[in-house]
């Protein structure tokens, strides 16, 4: 052997599993990693993807109807007694911890659509899920909509509307949310998995938090309009990061394991830092203990979503969370119930026409 060949097989040095994982993170962020998004079968250039039938996609298809038939607009939210709780039965950190949420949702449906106009919608390429991005997109309008409607009404001095209308540039805890939202967004060159995977938390994670707040107020009797309007949103946002979960599930090449659980845990430390040093929950009597192992909980729900194993292992400390995830069994004769549904839309994807026949047969 010579001196050169010596030196070269000795330089040769086989990288640990630190440093292979290392590299493969590196290739998941990097414009290479970006080079193979044709391999996956939703981002390949699709011909048929502006005709609609046949269906090839059937669960993402159904996950479509079934958000389909749960529209609903913000007129429908009564909040003629919302401002008598606000004035008479709210404490200046209760109202203070409401204003600082709103101004938080308002902003970051926003991000979520900006992410959804100019990313997702157009790098999927298969109808189903063009047609749920589509949906998706015209109901966060809705929501910020709503938020937008909350915070004019609770709020009347317009110095402090404005404010909180451009909380981005004025809360410090919440432009930290949007920030590292807004890397994903920003980011050209990431895989189209690892950035699904970090707007997952977000929707997941980056808003569990404040939904539970204001389920905590609905379960002291408080806020009426702005409880409804928190189940109408909490179903949809669910629904959302459950059809991320599902389109994650068709990715041929996903992300590794440890790049996943990176993005939640960086998610999961920005959300219990917002909501135990920066916007406190003991503003409005939440323990702020119980609510950063809320935040775990759902964080390791996410994880299981995404088929990976649990990282926190941690039970739900919220029993009225608990009821919220279950399917309602609301009072069929309620005027408006927040798990209505458009009615015939699911219908369709039954696979059973005998189903949408009207009888009189049936047994009342």
């Amino acid at each position: 052997m010579n001196v050169d060949s010596f030196t070269s097989s000795a330089l040769t040095v086989t990288p640990t599993k630190a440093e292979q994982a290392q590299q493969q993170q590196q290739q998941e962020l990097s414009f290479h990693g970006r080079a193979i998004e044709h391999n996956e079968p939703i981002l390949r250039p699709n011909p048929e993807r502006f005709v609609m039938f046949p269906i090839k996609y059937h669960e993402i298809w159904d996950m479509y109807k079934k958000h389909e038939a749960s529209f609903w607009t913000a007129e429908e939210i009564d909040l003629s007694q919302d401002m008598a709780h606000w004035d008479n039965r709210l404490t200046d950190n209760e109202r203070h911890f409401i204003k600082y949420v709103l101004a938080f949702f308002a902003a970051s449906d926003g991000i979520v659509n900006e992410n959804l106009v100019q990313n997702f919608s157009t790098e999927v390429q298969i109808p189903e899920a063009r047609s749920f991005y589509g949906f998706q997109m015209m109901i966060e309008n809705i929501h910020s909509e709503t938020y937008s409607l909350l915070i004019e009404t609770y709020i009347r001095n317009p110095q402090e509307r404005r404010f909180l209308f451009n909380a981005i540039d004025n809360i410090p805890c919440i432009r930290k949310k949007a920030d590292w939202a807004l890397r994903w967004i920003e980011n050209r060159e990431a895989k189209f998995g690892v950035r699904l995977v970090a707007f997952a938390a977000v929707e997941g994670i980056f808003f569990s938090g404040s939904f539970a707040s204001i389920f905590w107020l609905k379960k002291r009797g408080l806020m009426p309009g702005l409880s409804f309007s928190n189940e109408l949103i909490c179903r949809d946002e669910g629904l959302h990061t459950d059809f991320a979960c599902l389109l994650f599930q068709h990715l041929q090449n996903p992300p590794s394991a440890e790049l996943i659980e990176q993005i939640i845990v960086e998610a999961v430390a920005i959300e219990q830092e917002f909501l135990s040093e920066a916007l406190p929950v003991s503003l409005i009597g939440m323990n702020a203990k119980l609510m950063c192992q809320y935040i775990e909980f759902v964080a390791d729900r996410l994880l299981v979503a995404l088929g990976q194993p649990k990282k926190y292992l941690v039970a739900n400390p919220f029993d009225f969370m608990d009821m919220i995830s279950m399917q309602g069994k609301t009072n069929f004769f309620e005027k408006r119930v927040s798990d209505y549904q458009k009615a015939g839309v699911m219908m369709g994807t039954q696979g059973n026409a005998r189903e949408t026949v009207f009888d009189l047969d049936e047994d009342f």
